[in-house]
């Protein structure tokens, strides 16, 4: 048998809804001149049936600026809220039983309507006049802040944890953590959020669990913040509740709760989506660890590959110096030889020089002539006549340009022994003659080798 109050329910409410949406397209005809009421209905059913949305974006469209009622969110506010699969629960409030209460309902159907018909008129119109302060964010943290502290102030300090921090920041660390983040979007007007914070989300096991399971990030849809969220998450009513997470590496909205819900059943709800959408947390941590892993791999291969690197090229620096040290080495010994042979060919040229330049030897009838015989330090022996009238400097050049005798050398007297002054000194600035130095007509000199020293 069928059950006649909810048949009577069902026509009453499609007959309300449809004189509604008439009476919005033909508001929306007047206001925007389209004379199709097709295309009004298209466009209402657009922008949600909310005519001040729709009649501005048909304004904004003529005059070829964005829309100002429905911005698109932005960027750090992109949540994916189209997936088929939301998993939706929303608390109707009672409905009238028995013919008293059908019957009341009829009565204050028409005046309701008229009054939300005045509100909405008066608020569009009112948007001309006044922009709604909420478009603008200015401190998003301070409107979290001043939604705690009010609610604290009305339903008390036991409550689940707020998330201090924007709605931005919340689905950062709730993607960063792989964490289910719970919204609250607080409607001040409506009639069922008193009983819902004060019953339902300050009770004691309903605190557990989403302190213990989840962040909770709550705000006022009246405060500017929870405004821009509530326009991306577009809430039904209120209370409203939303589950969020990282699914298929976006974060998505998997839960939806709207209504009046008693603490036992929203236990029971948040715990079914959060059971239903476990399998995509525990798979993005296994791809979190397996990329975490690679990373890690990767950075010891890389790091492998960098030591590897590095001491090849210390094995090659050590080379390039080795070859850099022998080829100075060579220079370098190839600088000392040719300096040697050019120091032994001025020597040469020297000792030549020296031999041309010596005076004639005396003969041995000569009675001025000395005879000296010198003991050269190979034990060779070298014997010359010099005139006593030669200085010693001529003894020196003739010692000096014979090929067996050493670079640098002093030449000896055994009788007394002493040191011939043969080259200039400060003593002797212009050395003696053979006579001044008291040598005889005989003489043996030994000449001392001083290369080495």
């Amino acid at each position: 048998m069928v059950n006649t109050e909810v048949v009577a329910e069902t026509w009453f409410e499609s007959l309300s809804h449809a004189a509604n949406s008439h009476w919005l397209a033909v508001l929306h005809m007047d206001l925007t001149g389209i004379e199709s009421m097709d295309q009004c209905r298209h466009t209402l059913e657009q922008h949600n049936w909310n005519i001040e949305a729709a009649v501005q974006d048909r304004l904004n469209e003529q005059e070829g600026v964005p829309s100002v009622f429905n911005p698109p969110p932005s960027r750090p506010l992109q949540v994916n809220t189209a997936d088929h699969r939301i998993y939706s629960y929303v608390v109707s409030r009672p409905q009238p039983r028995g013919l008293l209460g059908w019957g009341y309902y009829l009565i204050m159907l028409p005046f309701r309507f008229t009054y939300y018909t005045i509100l909405d008129i008066f608020r569009f119109a009112l948007r001309f006049i006044r922009p709604d302060p909420r478009s603008r964010v200015t401190d998003p943290v301070g409107d979290i802040v001043s939604f705690m502290h009010s609610f604290e102030e009305k339903y008390g300090r036991a409550h689940p944890v707020f998330y201090l921090g924007t709605y931005s920041q919340a689905l950062n660390d709730a993607k960063r953590e792989l964490r289910f983040l719970l919204v609250y979007l607080h409607g001040d007007d409506h009639q069922d959020s008193d009983e819902f914070c004060r019953n339902t989300l300050c009770a004691p096991e309903v605190i557990s669990l989403i302190n213990t399971r989840m962040l909770f990030w709550a705000c006022s849809t009246n405060k500017p913040e929870g405004y821009r969220v509530s326009q991306a998450l577009r809430e039904n009513t209120y209370p409203f509740l939303a589950m969020i997470m990282l699914k298929d590496r976006r974060m998505t909205v998997v839960g939806r709760l709207e209504g009046l819900i008693q603490p036992d059943d929203l236990i029971n709800q948040l715990t079914f989506i959060m059971d239903a959408n476990q399998t995509y947390l525990v798979s993005e941590r296994l791809e979190r660890e397996e990329r975490n892993q690679t990373q890690v791999l990767r950075q010891q291969q890389d790091e492998a590959y960098l030591a590897s690197l590095r001491a090849d090229q210390e094995k090659e620096r050590k080379k390039r110096e080795e070859r850099e040290r022998k080829r100075r080495k060579e220079e370098e010994v190839q600088q000392q030889k040719l300096a040697e042979e050019r120091r032994r060919r001025n020597l040469q040229e020297e000792k030549e020089r020296k031999l041309e330049c010596l005076p004639p030897e005396p003969s041995p009838d000569d009675p001025e002539s000395v005879k000296i015989i010198f003991k050269l330090p190979n034990d060779s022996r070298v014997e010359r006549r010099f005139h006593f009238s030669q200085s010693l400097t001529v003894i020196h050049d003739f010692l000096f340009s014979l090929k067996e005798s050493p670079e640098k050398f002093q030449i000896e007297a055994n009788f007394p022994r002493r040191v011939l002054p043969c080259l200039p000194s400060e003593e002797w600035p212009n050395p003696p003659t053979l006579q001044e130095a008291g040598l005889s007509h005989t003489e043996v000199l030994f000449v001392q080798d001083l290369t080495d020293e």
